[in-house]
């Protein structure tokens, strides 16, 4: 037996000692071939460490050997010795048989390093060696599908299926292509593609791909039933519980919807969209206080949400709680940039206090986001005429009556004033 073999040998039987051993007299006396074979076998054992020695041996001897370099750079990267692998791969020239391997190489590191232009780049140059090779389709596609961009991930996955790949390194390519269809809008594609895919064999994100797509083509039962599956199999899947309430709402369940919706805000409690969703079902069935005590633990979860903000504001002004809106809105717009929209609901609120010098402001500062918003021109101009501000109302009412020239109320107005003006 060659030392090579006895190294082997001495591993399977668990002697570390006669390994490291025969490893040594392997190095001085067994020809490159054993070496090279010795090196591959004790890699795929874990011996890593000696493996590289092996391999970095036999470069010195066959420096012009790319495929060793090859080699040599994927025990680094699995050292996280990403930059010393990349020395490696940049030695291999382009006119190198092994050239494709160092840019495939070079771009899995590039992205592991967040550096997805440059691995871009690469897997480019390498479709343009390769063009019909499909580890370098399905590497950027994975890529453009990692980076979110579906639209070109989607015609590379659909050339690999015609290759007949339906699978690359565990990687179901009709679940991918399935995915990608439903991100980028194509709801008809994606479901014939994920229909494919039996349930059982769905990962749950895959599932909620699902789910979703049925919701989008108004598909309520089956998005249900898939939304419930993932419930049952995964309940910390906290992204489903909007999707599945929002189905269960269209499938005409809203206590089904609502109770979802509870159980969601157990799993995240910090997950305003469930709180929103809560609030909107609790106020379309007459109850504006359970909708309010929502969106009350929704601001309290996350406190500067302007459509938790926005909304909370809306119910106070609609059940008159006045000094609710102030107490909410004045330190908010303390701290953050102006909203056209809460300066509206400050200057109602304050006018209904008879916070008159409050008010003023507020529809000033409101004025620059609705200033072509008839409804808020209209009350902008009866508040000022109230306050006694009659003459500063005739350039916006000029301006209202333009909007609105069938408001035969504010034209009348309008005429009135010009009168004044006139005498």
């Amino acid at each position: 037996m060659s030392y090579s073999e006895q190294a082997l040998e001495a591993l399977q039987n668990n002697d570390l000692d006669s390994y490291q051993k025969n490893l040594k007299l392997a190095e001085a006396q067994d020809d490159d071939e054993l070496l090279f074979s010795l090196a591959e076998e004790i890699y795929s054992l874990g011996f890593a460490d000696d493996a590289l020695q092996l391999y970095r041996k036999l470069l010195k001897r066959y420096p012009d050997e790319d495929e060793l370099r090859t080699y040599i750079a994927d025990i680094l990267i699995t050292q996280d010795e990403t930059d010393k692998a990349l020395d490696y791969l940049h030695q291999i020239q382009p006119d190198s048989e092994f050239y494709l391997n160092s840019l495939l190489g070079q771009a899995d590191l590039y992205q592991t390093q967040g550096l997805t232009v440059v691995s871009e780049q690469k897997l480019k140059e390498a479709e343009k060696l390769a063009p019909d090779e499909p580890v370098v389709k399905f590497a950027l596609a994975e890529l453009y599908f990692s980076e979110g961009k579906y639209a070109e991930a989607i015609p590379l996955y659909l050339a690999l299926i015609k290759q007949g790949k339906l699978n690359i390194s565990n990687v179901n390519l009709v679940e991918r292509i399935g995915v990608a269809y439903a991100n980028v809008g194509n709801f008809e594609n994606a479901i014939g593609y994920l229909e494919q895919i039996q349930p059982a064999e769905m990962s749950p994100a895959v599932q909620f791909e699902t789910g979703f797509t049925y919701l989008q083509l108004k598909d309520y039962k089956k998005a249900i039933a898939l939304f419930e599956t993932l419930r049952d199999t995964d309940p910390q899947y906290s992204s489903l519980y909007p999707y599945l309430g929002q189905a269960l709402e269209a499938d005409h369940q809203p206590e089904a919807a609502l109770r979802t919706y509870q159980e969601g805000i157990g799993i995240d409690e910090y997950n305003v969209t469930l709180y929103l969703l809560a609030a909107k079902l609790a106020e379309q069935q007459g109850d504006q206080a359970t909708a309010i005590d929502y969106l009350q633990r929704g601001h309290q979860a996350n406190p500067d949400n302007l459509a938790v903000i926005t909304q909370l504001a809306a119910a106070y002004l609609r059940n008159q709680q006045n000094q609710a809106v102030v107490d909410l809105l004045t330190p908010y717009r303390n701290e953050h940039e102006t909203d056209g929209q809460l300066d509206w609901d400050l200057a109602v609120a304050n006018a209904r206090l008879d916070n008159l010098t409050e008010a003023t402001a507020d529809y000033k500062q409101a004025y620059s986001s609705f200033k072509d918003d008839p409804e808020f021109l209209k009350e902008y101009i009866l508040f000022l005429r109230e306050t006694g501000s009659v003459q500063a109302t005739l350039p916006l009412l000029r301006h209202y009556v333009q909007l609105a020239p069938n408001d035969d109320e504010m034209i009348y107005m309008l005429e009135d004033l010009e009168d004044l003006e006139d005498q």
